[in-house]
């Protein structure tokens, strides 16, 4: 890891451990996001999103061991599907726990991604906890593929900003959506 990455993954670490919202590149779009267990700084984000909280959002893990910590079950198509997936994918899993009521939907599922950037998964490594990823826009509003798209409201309306440079490893398009029924349905969300 080079120089760069450490010290941005330290700044936005200390900023999240505070409670502190962060705007951060991941392995797709830009996120806003926070520490992924404080209802507090999950409805800031909503706030600053202006998005209603009946919606919920995307959490990312740095390594599946993370993700067994905060879903109940792990269905052996989502095992299968992490294996042979090229590309960022989300899967709703049946069960979240230990996460912020406000990310996980009423139905009691949640949302998780085990980004594939260095800069997300030390980040999250070194919290210790899942981290909220829901894009850097306005609810309604395009999803902006890079940095230089983000609406001025969300740059003032976060503690902390990463480096714009580190973009340089997301794709600009939002992860494919894969939702996994406890009977071990799969349903095609966003692909």
């Amino acid at each position: 890891m080079n120089d760069e990455i450490k010290y941005e993954v330290e700044a936005a670490v200390k900023a999240l451990a505070s409670g502190d919202i962060i705007l951060y590149p991941t392995d797709t779009v830009w996120g806003i996001g926070c520490d992924a267990t404080r209802d507090d700084a999950v409805q800031r984000i909503f706030n600053l999103k202006q998005r209603a909280d009946s919606k919920s959002v995307i959490v990312l893990v740095s390594d599946p061991d993370m993700l067994c910590k905060y879903v109940r079950q792990i269905p052996q198509i989502a095992v299968d599907l992490l294996e042979v997936n090229d590309k960022p994918m989300t899967i709703i899993y049946p069960e979240g726990t230990g996460l912020s009521a406000k990310v996980i939907a009423d139905d009691g599922s949640v949302a998780i991604r085990i980004p594939r950037n260095e800069f997300c998964v030390e980040m999250i490594r070194r919290l210790g906890k899942p981290v909220v990823s829901t894009s850097a826009n306005i609810s309604g509003e395009e999803t902006p593929s890079c940095f230089a798209e983000i609406n001025a409201a969300i740059l003032d309306g976060v503690e902390h900003i990463v480096e714009p440079s580190l973009e340089e490893t997301s794709t600009g398009r939002s992860s494919q959506i894969i939702k996994l029924g406890s009977g071990g349905e799969v349903k095609v969300i966003r692909e």
